[in-house]
């Protein structure tokens, strides 16, 4: 059975949703869920991440991964996506809890004036808006490093998308960072 949305409470074709990620060599995003990318991650990744987000005006992600940051990031809307909203602590313009579905979060957004968003993860999120046909490109920071084992980008999802490459850049020290468009 498809599911029909009011155009009401479908983003436009100008909200672009970027999926942002690091990962390792052999495609872990953490060695468990509480590990910060700041323990592990270059400060090439790190400048390219700041710099997006901060471009994009807004990030989204979970609640795992926000209190593996501890704090708002600064300069930029940060959405944390939980199943219980803690509304009391936010912060307008730079904090804010939800449980919206994604796209209805993704149109309140665009109403506000962003044109794009960044999924900041965890794994949980960005299978929801990938799995909601939501997300339009994937930028992922490729770190020499191996884990072994841990997080992957994705949780039980069954996919079968085709990218398109439309950048790669050296960010030196074996640092890579691929940004594909999804063809949809």
């Amino acid at each position: 059975m498809a599911l029909f949305l009011p155009l009401a409470l479908c983003p436009s074709n100008s909200m672009k949703a970027t999926l942002m990620m690091v990962k390792t060599a052999d495609g872990f995003i953490a060695k468990t869920p509480n590990q910060s990318p700041m323990e592990w991650t270059s400060k090439a990744d790190k400048d390219i991440f700041v710099k997006r987000t901060k471009e994009a005006g807004v990030i989204i992600m979970g609640l795992a991964t926000y209190k593996t940051i501890g704090k708002p990031l600064p300069g930029r809307l940060n959405i944390i996506m939980t199943f219980k909203p803690e509304e009391e602590t936010n912060i307008p313009g730079s904090l804010e809890f939800t449980n919206k579905q994604p796209t209805e979060l993704l149109t309140e957004i665009e109403a506000r004036g962003f044109k794009e968003v960044i999924l900041g993860g965890g794994t949980a999120i960005n299978s929801l808006f990938l799995k909601a046909g939501l997300v339009d490109e994937l930028q992922i920071t490729i770190e020499p490093i191996l884990f072994g084992g841990g997080l992957t980008l994705f949780k039980d999802l069954d996919l079968n998308i085709k990218l398109e490459l439309l950048e790669m850049k050296d960010l030196g020290g074996s640092v890579v960072n691929l940004r594909y468009k999804i063809i949809k």
